[in-house]
């Protein structure tokens, strides 16, 4: 085995618990220090996690050792931190979206390239077990030619749970930035690049009330549209309705179908690894339900860190790349312009489908 990617991670928030698990679950990548910037909080993660090092974001990136950093920080902060990484001469892993605004991830991308280093972005979800099998079903042709697709993300928002939900209904948030990451990135993997898009938005509350526990009884100003109805024109023909709501109190439509020539195949949600995958060919009265033909079915986040270090040792492309999450984010923008603008939109940017992953690979390892 080549010699492990030693990684850093900024940002020691809710969902850096799970990054430090892949920590100790791949065997490519070694998280050796923290940063955020409350030094307390990434101290306490340190200690937590079992992590050499908690330190300031400055410290972390004059490190020499580290090649990989981890960001998890906020939306709105995913540029800014992504290229002093960048600008430290170390390949960057984003949490999703790549970035608020498609000049801050097109910068992000140019000054990857000019140093030398990679962007990557979640969601990584898409290399778990379940739409992994769901790929490999695909390209062998089990539904025959893909004509279209359905994508539901629909719930009643994140106030009454989430401890500081403001961020979900700003700019950059809303359920388009914050679930269809998952959804776009599952589709286009299993589908290809999206050429055209429409849309129609709406925020229905202008403004939100907190009753979790930490902020109970604050209000929250709706700067971004809350309930998302797109079309989506894929390059290889096949069309896809998408919603994305914050504003469904409950519902029963699925998280993904694809339906083709010969049969549909029924994905499991990509927000998660695994799930239930259902198949029904032809004039068949039942579903048949297909087993996971990939590993990684819990919840694996960081396999996309793991995956780019692997990519730094051998030179292969990694696959939740920074030119698939800059697609996905070109399609986001494209979508609300469209409802702004009341005509379909062109998406510019193109990408290839990410590699499927290798079978009967040991568990901890991504390159057989």
């Amino acid at each position: 085995m080549s010699t492990p990617v030693k990684v850093g991670l900024i940002g020691c928030g809710n969902i850096s618990n799970i990054y430090f698990k892949a920590g100790k679950t791949f065997e490519m990548i070694d998280i050796v220090a923290c940063a955020d910037l409350l030094i307390e909080r990434a101290q306490a993660k340190a200690e937590e996690h079992g992590i050499p090092k908690a330190c300031t974001v400055d410290e972390l990136l004059a490190d020499p050792e580290i090649e990989i950093v981890m960001n998890l920080t906020i939306p709105k902060a995913h540029a800014e931190v992504a290229f002093k990484v960048i600008d430290a001469g170390k390949s960057v892993h984003n949490e999703k979206p790549l970035a608020v605004t498609r000049e801050d991830g097109q910068k992000m991308l140019d000054m990857a390239k000019k140093k030398g280093v990679r962007v990557g972005c979640a969601p990584d979800t898409f290399m778990g077990a379940g739409i992994q099998t769901c790929r490999k079903l695909i390209d062998e042709g089990w539904i025959g030619e893909p004509v279209g697709a359905t994508c539901f993300m629909m719930c009643p928002g994140h106030e009454s749970w989430h401890p500081d939900p403001d961020f979900y209904y700003q700019v950059g948030g809303g359920p388009l930035f914050d679930m269809g990451p998952y959804y776009l990135t599952a589709l286009v993997n299993l589908l290809g690049p999206v050429a055209r898009v429409s849309g129609a938005t709406r925020k229905t509350y202008p403004e939100r009330l907190i009753t979790s526990e930490a902020k109970f009884g604050t209000k929250i100003t709706v700067n971004t549209p809350t309930h998302i109805s797109t079309s989506l024109d894929f390059a290889n023909g096949a069309i896809a309705t998408m919603i994305m709501s914050f504003d469904i109190w409950a519902h029963q439509l699925p998280c993904i179908e694809i339906y083709g020539t010969q049969g549909t195949i029924v994905v499991p949600d990509p927000n998660g690894f695994g799930g239930v995958i259902k198949v029904r060919r032809g004039r068949a009265q039942d579903w048949s339900l297909m087993p996971h033909a990939f590993g990684y079915a819990e919840n694996s986040r960081g396999i996309g860190v793991a995956d780019m270090a692997y990519g730094l040792r051998s030179g292969r492309q990694h696959r939740a790349n920074g030119e698939l999450a800059y697609h996905v984010l070109d399609i986001m923008h494209s979508v609300l312009e469209s409802s702004d603008q009341g005509k379909h939109m062109k998406v510019a940017s193109t990408c290839e489908r990410p590699a499927p992953l290798p079978m009967g690979l040991r568990e901890g390892t991504l390159d057989a």
